[in-house]
């Protein structure tokens, strides 16, 4: 999203800040522009008329939220189907990459909806505010990052569908953020046959004899008297389903999280005592993830453990970077999973 480079107020390089204290900044002065947040490769943007939010977006798949919360919508709006919604990508998702846009292409397709009678103004209102409430949700947990403030006369064009109140946006996600979901709860499973199914033939696990042998000789250390909450990232629900019956619910609870774009507000809600991490997840992969924990001041010692199936140099080198604990290879047994969990379980 291509922007004038003439700023009201910004910051040059990542520097810590405090989410909540940018709004408040910009809506007590009853701002009008483009609040512009980076970190990483992640960035945030945040249009404001008088310190109303008018649209809020982000550079993590927009026109898949953007369908995501369209699908909700045409629950009420009958014409609004699967055909309509896959033109509307297809009409907007490369100007992404068009230099010329003043405004998000996800706003765009909105307005086109509009002009094609596809949404109301009432429903316009209630898709921005659900977009904005995701947007926010990803947002709020930076502790550090730079920003920038294009003022509206800046821009060529601006957002202006509808106008909302930000601060009430803000303290309803920081509620929804307090709020503790109940774990996943494992059931009850012997673990002498359980080995991690294989998808590839090349690689084999190991025999089952093998296994049954391995996991009865797992001893479980004290610490596993204390029950533990581990959250697992992978979008495999093969993986997931196998993670989960190979940790024993009497000294786990399991959170199961199969789309990486959700992870990071799940685990700051559920925070874990170690995360099972996947590397190449579609979207956000596992590396990125991983340090945008690390940003996260709950999150700075949590162990992080990375799963995947390769092994080279590089990939442990990659997982080290961004402040991994550890490296667990597919395919796995049980006693292998076992053995790592309880190594950063301490």
């Amino acid at each position: 999203m291509p922007m004038n480079n003439a700023a009201m107020a910004g910051t040059s390089g990542p520097q810590r800040f405090h989410p909540v204290s940018l709004f408040v900044q910009f809506t007590s002065r009853k701002s009008s522009g483009c609040l512009r947040v980076t970190s990483g490769s992640l960035v945030w943007l945040f249009y404001l008329e008088a310190g109303k939010l008018t649209f809020a977006t982000s550079s993590v798949n927009p026109f898949e939220r953007l369908d995501r919360h369209l699908a909700q919508v045409s629950q009420q709006v009958p014409t609004l189907v699967s055909a309509v919604r896959a033109q509307v990508r297809s009409l907007f998702s490369a100007s992404l990459v068009n230099s010329s846009m003043a405004t998000p292409a996800d706003y765009q397709a909105i307005e086109w909806l509009v002009e094609q009678q596809y949404l109301h103004q009432e429903q316009v209102a209630e898709l921005v505010e659900a977009l904005a409430q995701e947007v926010l949700e990803s947002f709020l947990a930076l502790t550090e990052g730079s920003h920038e403030f294009l003022e509206k006369d800046t821009l060529s064009d601006f957002p202006s569908l509808c106008q909302l109140d930000l601060r009430a946006l803000v303290d309803e996600c920081q509620t929804r953020m307090r709020q503790q979901p109940q774990p996943i709860q494992l059931f009850s499973l012997e673990p002498e046959s359980k080995t991690i199914p294989n998808t590839t033939p090349a690689k084999s696990i190991g025999a089952d004899q093998e296994t049954a042998n391995t996991a009865k000789e797992i001893t479980l250390p004290p610490v596993a008297r204390k029950r533990h909450t581990v959250a697992c990232i992978d979008d495999s629900p093969t993986v997931l389903s196998a993670i989960n019956s190979f940790l024993d619910q009497e000294y786990f609870s399991i959170v199961m999280i199969n789309d990486p774009l959700k992870a990071l507000m799940q685990i700051i809600r559920c925070k874990p005592d170690l995360i099972l991490l996947d590397v190449g997840m579609p979207n956000l992969d596992g590396y990125e993830l991983c340090s945008l924990l690390r940003k996260h001041s709950n999150f700075k010692n949590t162990p992080i453990v990375m799963v995947t199936g390769n092994t080279g140099f590089i990939d442990r080198a990659k997982a080290k970077l961004v402040g991994a604990s550890g490296y667990l290879t597919k395919p796995f047994t049980r006693a292998e999973l076992v053995k790592m969990v309880f190594k950063y379980l301490k």
